[in-house]
């Protein structure tokens, strides 16, 4: 059997109304679960006080482990298990090694943020996306408030701070998680 979750959506037209109506919603004490834009509103989430994000750590280590097993590659195929004497050179010649680990250098660091980036956003294939309003995707902001987050303020108080802080609508949905 499946849980649902009751949620207050608070619809807004404008991109300054919404930062100001977190602003205010925040102090008024209730938890907002998410705000759904239809593009990068710059600000919002400061205001919503998401805390930076650890992707460019990630990309960090998968691209020294991109580079540690490019030159790990290189020196055992081309010194240990198959050496070759071209030109004279040394079996082992770092700066002919530059080129490949730059690549795998790239190529893991960019995997695997994009990998990181799906786990971390609990983006499945086979996982249908939480739709709250369909308004979202083209026009209109949604600040999404949890019932459940929320246990010591009333439903009828949440939507009279939501129509006060500038929300054309303010609409009661039921998800099933």
């Amino acid at each position: 059997m499946s849980d649902s979750r009751n949620f207050v959506l608070g619809v807004y037209d404008d991109e300054d109304v919404l930062l100001k109506a977190v602003k205010s919603v925040r102090g008024a004490g209730v938890k907002i679960d998410e705000v759904y834009t239809p593009f990068p509103v710059h600000g919002l989430d400061e205001e919503l006080g998401y805390k930076r994000s650890r992707l460019p750590i990630a990309a960090f280590m998968f691209g020294a482990l991109g580079t540690t097993l490019a030159v790990i590659m290189q020196v055992w195929m081309l010194g240990v298990d198959w050496p070759m004497i071209i030109g004279g050179k040394n079996h082992v010649a770092f700066p002919d090694f530059i080129p490949v680990t730059f690549e795998m250098t790239v190529l893991l660091a960019a995997f695997g943020m994009v990998g990181t980036f799906l786990v971390a956003s609990d983006l499945k294939p086979w996982k249908d996306p939480k739709m709250l309003d369909l308004r979202i995707t083209d026009d209109k902001h949604v600040m999404a408030i949890d019932l459940g987050k929320n246990r010591g303020v009333e439903a009828d108080k949440i939507n009279s701070i939501l129509k006060d802080s500038g929300a054309v609508e303010v609409n009661d949905k039921e998800v099933e998680d």
